[in-house]
């Protein structure tokens, strides 16, 4: 169990799924560069966090709503979570001036349906479900994740493999927070999508020139 003071953004979580050097570079370092991508993506997740409450048949939607978990060492916000009402007799969520019980189900926006990012919207989907299930002491096996082009919903299975992967990437979190140490860069064609690509410089730094070419091209003068 983590105290408060050492929760970790939750956020973090699609970056190390990513890249641990990404994950170290806007953590450890503090650096940060948009691209169309990410840009894109804060507008759709500005919609999303107007931190309203709103109130359907059958659904309560909650926007923005904080979570954290200390067994994770984790905090952040949902997107959105929707409260779905249970039967009468069944364990779930008691929310003020409701009756009944209601069942937490997450929802995480993407600004797209790219592929390199899927498992990384998942993770962060997951931890959001983990947090809810330290908060309110009821199970949470679903969500989904929201494609911001095609408008529809991807859902998502909390499986064993899944949890796993979410306690293993916060805890490489941690470690890497706790050394303070930034990964050196492994380059994969994923990289060219990564808006700190210019500051991680991973095609130069995983393959760095020998040290005798270095010299031979200073002494030819072409440096």
């Amino acid at each position: 169990m983590y105290d408060e003071a050492d929760l970790l953004p939750l956020s973090g979580l699609q970056h190390m799924a990513f890249c641990n050097r990404r994950w170290a570079l806007v953590q450890i370092e503090g650096v940060w560069e948009d691209n169309r991508f990410t840009a894109e993506g804060k507008q759709l997740h500005e919609r999303a966090h107007s931190g309203e409450i709103e109130s359907r048949p059958g659904v309560l939607i909650r926007r923005t709503l904080p979570i954290h978990s200390f067994r994770l060492g984790l905090s952040g916000q949902a997107d959105i979570v929707e409260f779905l009402p249970m039967k009468s007799g069944s364990p779930g969520v008691r929310l003020e001036g409701r009756s009944g019980s209601w069942q937490p189900y997450p929802i995480e926006y993407k600004r797209s349906r790219d592929k390199a990012g899927s498992i990384a919207y998942q993770v962060q989907l997951c931890a959001q479900a983990l947090c809810l299930e330290e908060m309110f002491s009821v199970p949470v096996n679903e969500g989904a994740v929201y494609d911001g082009s095609a408008k529809r919903r991807q859902i998502v299975a909390f499986d064993s493999s899944l949890r796993r992967q979410v306690e293993s990437l916060a805890a490489q979190m941690h470690a890497l927070f706790q050394a303070g140490v930034t990964p050196p860069p492994v380059f994969k064609s994923a990289c060219g999508k990564c808006s700190l690509y210019e500051l991680c410089q991973p095609e130069r730094l995983a393959n760095p020139r020998p040290v005798e070419s270095y010299l031979r091209q200073m002494l030819a003068g072409s440096l």
